[in-house]
């Protein structure tokens, strides 16, 4: 493929992983930009494109007919050109069969590179992905449905996620199904810098093709350290089969004003109480700020509030690296005016304003 002017993007800047190639890919369906990412993962154990990157760049282009050049597994730089906007309609990718394998690369980071664009497209789109529902290092199907869709809908964005079978780390092999209704327009800016008080604390403790007693001893000692802390909380044992063994917990809290979400994952020889504890000292941390956005969100709010009618402001618990390092991506398609008060690892203050 010719080179052609437009964006470059440096994959290794910042915290360098796998967000800059979503965000960019992202970006560039949207604004129709071509990008060229260099170095991509440089700074990881397994540089380059893994199987659920390579899936998000197929994906990508298959909205667009991005003409790309770099798709293949291990490949540190892209080239990525589309041809058309977002296109709705039916598409399904499959992780393990873009990596040959099984594979438990996560179907939500595929989700989060397709769903803007295909959200500001007129029309409705269904998307079918396999692969990781539920791993590590990637925002679960529960947190996706239970805390960012219906965050982002008060922005404008409206997608359902119905999960059809769950895929655990390190087997994968789970599947989910994504409605997502388009709209035309810019969407609606938000200011999350209130939370009020609590109004409920919900999740589940579940495991995948392991004993019922472990997910109702995490529930059991989740609940009774949220009890401590003052907040009560409705939490079930769930078990289900899948692929290969696994467990996880998940715990929301809805604030009046926001919602939030926590997660820990089971590994062999990680007692269940160590999960549980694990995700409540996460909400408790974050509880205890007084912030209405957790870490996740607002990193994930950040694109869409790139593209609101006006200025948008939320206080979160915690700045990370991934925030700071999605922001340089953002400034390198848009015309934004971004502000960041506060450090990484404690609470901040995050504006957008479209220019």
């Amino acid at each position: 493929m010719q080179k052609t002017p437009g964006v470059s993007i440096d994959g290794s800047v910042g915290e360098g992983g796998g967000q800059v190639l979503r965000t960019s890919l992202t970006l560039s369906v949207l604004t129709g930009q071509p990008v060229e990412i260099v170095r991509i993962r440089a700074g990881r154990p397994n540089p380059g494109l893994q199987p659920q990157h390579l899936t998000a760049v197929q994906a990508a282009a298959a909205i667009c007919q991005a003409r790309v050049e770099g798709a293949e597994l291990g490949s540190q730089t892209l080239r990525f050109a589309p041809q058309s906007p977002p296109v709705p309609g039916a598409y399904t990718f499959d992780v393990a069969e873009v990596a040959g394998r099984g594979s438990a690369g996560a179907v939500g980071l595929v989700f989060q590179t397709l769903f803007l664009p295909l959200a500001l497209a007129p029309g409705e789109s269904h998307l079918t992905l396999r692969g990781g529902t539920h791993v590590p290092w990637a925002p679960s199907v529960d947190y996706l449905r239970e805390v960012f869709l219906p965050m982002a809908a008060r922005m404008g964005l409206d997608a359902e996620i119905d999960l059809v079978s769950w895929g655990f780390y390190p087997a994968g092999g789970g599947e989910i199904r994504v409605r997502i209704r388009g709209r035309s327009g810019a969407l609606r800016p938000i200011t999350l810098t209130d939370r009020g008080a609590v109004q409920r604390v919900w999740g589940r403790g579940v495991v995948s093709n392991l004993p019922a007693h472990i997910p109702q001893r995490m529930v059991d000692r989740a609940r009774n350290r949220l009890a401590r802390a003052g907040l009560k909380a409705d939490l079930q044992p769930l078990v289900v089969r899948g692929a290969g063994p696994g467990a996880g917990i998940f715990l929301f809290v809805q604030y009046e004003h926001a919602r939030a979400g926590f997660t820990a994952y089971g590994r062999k020889g990680l007692p269940a109480d160590q999960v549980a504890d694990a995700a409540c000292q996460d909400l408790l941390a974050h509880h205890e700020t007084g912030a209405p956005v957790d870490p996740h969100l607002a990193d994930q709010l950040l694109l869409p509030m790139a593209l609101a009618e006006g200025p948008s402001r939320l206080v979160t618990s915690a700045i990370t690296s991934h925030l700071l390092t999605n922001l340089v991506v953002l400034r390198a398609f848009l015309p934004i005016q971004a502000t960041v008060e506060g450090e990484v690892g404690r609470p901040g203050i995050v504006t957008v304003v479209p220019l």
